[in-house]
């Protein structure tokens, strides 16, 4: 009971602290992919701005974490850069607004396939253009975005690779066609 109170009593004060009124200006951010713990991988990632209304952002991941959705035992890792060209940001919140974010994407890991449950290995790259939003209070950073491109490489059977899905809608299926979304949430600093 002792060891549940203090860890209220710590997030109670994180939470003031997170969003305590501070004006300045922060232009860097740690933040993860909240859905990605869903689909058996962790990713973080680091944003700072490079110029006004540019920023530049680079994630890293392991895949193996979290819920294995497809119960396929995913073992690897994922990167990830993009540049997101924010619009309506202001010089008190850059980080803040809508954005255009052209993005790489690479997925290197192994997992059991579904019909013979032998290992195999796929990796795989990805060009996406994804369009979102960034919330930026304080210290708070929630980031929401979509978008699609093109992939190429050797993909898993599941046709999911930790970071993005390929084309599979009304049963066509195009191992092309990348799609991605997510949330991601976190603190900005100076």
């Amino acid at each position: 009971m002792k060891k549940l109170v203090y860890i209220l009593l710590f997030c109670n004060l994180a939470i003031v602290d997170l969003f305590a009124s501070d004006l300045s200006v922060r232009h860097q951010a740690v933040k993860t992919t909240i859905l990605s713990w869903y689909t058996g991988s962790c990713k973080v990632s680091y944003e700072r701005t490079v110029l006004s209304n540019q920023t530049m952002e680079i994630t890293a991941g392991y895949i193996g974490v979290g819920h294995d959705n497809f119960n396929n035992n995913p073992k690897g890792f994922t990167g990830r850069y993009a540049h997101k060209y924010i619009f309506y940001g202001n010089d008190i919140q850059p980080l803040n607004g809508f954005y255009l974010r052209p993005e790489l994407i690479y997925t290197h890991f192994h997992y059991d396939t579904k019909i013979d449950r032998e290992r195999a290995l796929s990796k795989m790259g990805s060009a996406v253009f994804t369009v979102g939003y960034q919330y930026a209070k304080h210290r708070f950073v929630a980031d929401f975005f979509v978008g699609g491109g093109y992939a190429f490489g050797n993909e898993a059977d599941t046709h999911y690779q930790h970071g993005f899905a390929l084309w599979e809608v009304a049963g066509g299926y195009n191992k092309n066609i990348a799609m991605t979304f997510g949330i991601k949430l976190g603190v900005s600093f100076y």
